[in-house]
């Protein structure tokens, strides 16, 4: 099977910078599989479904035509209904609904089906909330970053800015509260770590520090799972 490195972690730890990173360290495709959840908020935004509706978000996330395309540089295209969904999935209010959304089990199921497909054929680095525990769960390359409070309302800060948009402490403080809770607290596919994963600090942590590392556990696992020394 082809690699696949599972990158799980709150919001605000730098999950995308760090798996982006690494997925050119590996020559690997990157795949935000937030971005697959902000599509669907995104969709349903434009379209007035109210996210605790289950049987139209259901009904949603059965008929969006939602496909995966990998670029050369790496990357991969997330399109929505033939379209591509960049830069419409970035706002505030799309990346909420997306995280009400992802509580819903017909949604998680949907995605998580592409999400395997992809993996299954190309490899890749995906980071997510549940790649290691729900979709890809017996992948040897597994990792769960953290960071501390202030350290992540500064990270999402600086995200937002470079994208054209202000927000205070506070609010981002409470954006970031509030999707942690609801992303531990759902009955599916939570937020979560186990023993299999190596739990990473990235608090004092440069970007190219974290990528190093994880590039090195990377490589010493290839070398204990094909039972020769890693390179």
């Amino acid at each position: 099977m082809p690699l696949v490195v599972a990158i799980d972690g709150p919001a605000g730890v730098g999950k995308s910078t760090v798996a982006r990173g690494l997925a050119r360290e590996l020559g690997l495709p990157y795949l935000d599989t937030g971005a697959m959840y902000r599509a669907l908020g995104w969709k349903a935004l434009r379209e007035g479904v109210p996210p605790d509706d289950h049987d139209a978000v259901a009904a949603l996330a059965a008929a969006a035509d939602l496909e995966l395309q990998p670029r050369a540089d790496g990357g991969v295209d997330v399109r929505l209904d033939a379209a591509p969904v960049e830069p419409h999935i970035r706002a505030p209010e799309v990346g909420e609904m997306a995280s009400r959304l992802a509580a819903q089990p017909a949604v998680r199921a949907r995605l998580v089906e592409l999400q395997r497909a992809f993996g299954g054929a190309y490899g890749a680095v995906m980071e997510g909330r549940d790649i290691g525990t729900v979709v890809f769960p017996h992948t040897p390359f597994k990792f769960f970053l953290d960071a501390r409070p202030p350290v992540r309302v500064r990270r999402r800060l600086d995200q937002l800015r470079a994208a054209g948009r202000e927000a205070s402490d506070a609010e981002v403080e409470e954006e970031l509260h509030s999707r942690d809770r609801r992303d531990r607290e759902r009955a599916h596919s939570p937020l979560a770590w186990d023993p299999s994963y190596e739990r990473v600090d990235t608090s004092a942590m440069t970007l190219d520090e974290v990528v190093a590392r994880l590039a090195a556990a990377v490589a010493a696992r290839r070398g204990d799972v094909s039972g020769a020394p890693s390179s």
